[in-house]
């Protein structure tokens, strides 16, 4: 089976994995809007995203840089440097949650907002950040070994059920704040059992690479230097809607901020499809450049471009349509997010027509050459926050964050272009393909 298809297939699987687990999340959003209404969603939600991010950065940047270096490894047969990966990973999860824990209470109060959120389900809150951390670096130390549907089925497939489970036994309660209360428990508990196991497959794959006789000294070094410039990546790219709801509860209400919640949620569903594509294909490009077959890490690129465009247009597309009728679950109000939905898609189809350029910039060692494109579109969210949400609401929000991916993903394609030498975008593989279609005709 050529790249192509194998791309195709294996993000086929693993959308439809997450596909299946984010309706059920999806469902389960929409019965608390039902049953405890759209604010408590809102503050839900809420503390969703401020786990995220709290959780993105306690691995300090290794959750991030583990498929890379654990793709390395895999390939050649360094099991050693692997060992010593997984060990400073997992080691700073473990730090960063104990200070979580124990120093992070006072602080958290500072953050407005958010921060009173997060303290009034303080613990339920911080085992949750601990157990989402933990996740994040198996995950990614498994999609690099090359056992993606593992890496990714904890998080897209058991993590729905423990919601569901939890928002259950939540009812029993007698009060909506009870009921979220349990809620909070239930999800961190069985959330962090979910870690824990996913951790024993880490730990069980890795003992099948072979080790080395000697590794490399000094190889933390390079760790840290991938490792530092892709928490801001991270934080930046794979939670930007996190950022973004932050910044927003400072000016929208949390019944607003729950409408446009469950947007960024449905975004954050289609855009995983592409982001499959990209994960999948990691390993053979890493293979590709320790080979130095440049021609073979090109064509593994816009292969890559081609499968992840073509279904960011699908899914615009399916979601334009589609879009009102699952926004009509959770309630009438929510009909309001249809056309912000549509606008966060089509942000979609533009970053994925640009291509991977933090990715490549990282195969080449130039992580710290996206910082300035990140800069630039987290300045133009917040900016474009403050000036359009008070004029235009939800609406605004959604350009505000369609300017800011637009911008962003056109100073990281310059920036590959630049400092790498490699066109990233989709039209780079339209090119090769007519020029090979010329020359096959010529023959």
């Amino acid at each position: 089976m050529n790249l192509r298809k194998r791309l195709a297939s294996q993000s086929a699987i693993i959308f439809g994995a997450r596909l299946f687990g984010a309706g059920l999340t999806f469902l389960v959003q929409a019965a608390i809007a039902r049953a405890l209404g759209s604010a408590i969603l809102g503050e839900y939600l809420l503390i969703i995203a401020t786990v995220n991010l709290v959780a993105v950065v306690m691995p300090l940047g290794f959750e991030t840089i583990g498929t890379y270096f654990a793709a390395e490894y895999r390939a050649k047969g360094e099991g050693r440097l692997l060992w010593g990966f997984l060990a400073r990973a997992y080691g700073h999860v473990a730090v960063m949650a104990l200070a979580l824990f124990v120093f992070a209470y006072p602080i958290a109060a500072l953050f407005g907002e958010p921060g009173k959120v997060f303290t009034s389900h303080w613990m339920p809150a911080c085992l949750l950040a601990f157990s989402t951390a933990l996740v994040f670096v198996n995950g990614a130390i498994l999609v690099g070994l090359k056992r993606p549907f593992a890496g990714f089925f904890a998080d897209t497939l058991f993590r729905p059920l423990v919601i569901i489970a939890a928002f259950l036994v939540g009812l029993t309660a007698s009060s909506p704040e009870g009921s979220f209360s349990i809620l909070m428990w239930g999800v961190s508990l069985g959330y962090t059992a979910i870690g824990l196991v996913h951790f024993g497959f880490v730990i069980a794959t890795a003992r099948r690479i072979p080790t080395e006789i000697e590794p490399r000294h000094r190889e933390w070094k390079r760790w840290w230097r991938f490792a530092m410039p892709w928490v801001v990546i991270a934080l930046a790219s794979d939670f930007f809607f996190d950022i973004d709801l932050l910044v927003l509860s400072n000016l929208l209400s949390r019944e607003e901020l729950a409408i446009f919640g469950v947007c960024t949620r449905v975004f954050s569903l289609v855009s995983f499809g592409v982001a499959a594509v990209y994960a999948v294909t990691l390993p053979d490009m890493f293979e590709s450049e320790a080979k130095s077959d440049r021609a073979g890490f090109h064509r593994k690129i816009g292969d890559a471009n081609l499968v992840a465009s073509s279904l960011s247009v699908l899914l615009f597309l399916l979601v334009s349509i589609g879009g009102p009728l699952a926004l009509m679950i959770f309630g009438p109000a929510f009909m309001a997010g249809a056309a912000p939905l549509a606008v966060l898609c089509l942000a979609l189809v533009v970053r994925s027509a640009l291509g991977p350029a933090s990715l490549v910039l990282s195969v080449h060692d130039r992580p710290y050459a996206t910082l300035p494109a990140i800069g630039l579109g987290i300045v133009a969210l917040v900016g474009g926050n403050m000036l359009l949400v008070p004029h235009f609401g939800i609406m605004g929000a959604a350009l505000a964050a369609l300017i800011s991916m637009t911008l962003w993903s056109g100073a990281m394609w310059l920036t590959t272009l630049k400092t790498a030498g490699v066109d990233v975008s989709i039209y780079a593989r339209i090119t090769r393909w007519r020029e090979d279609r010329a020359v096959s005709t010529i023959a």
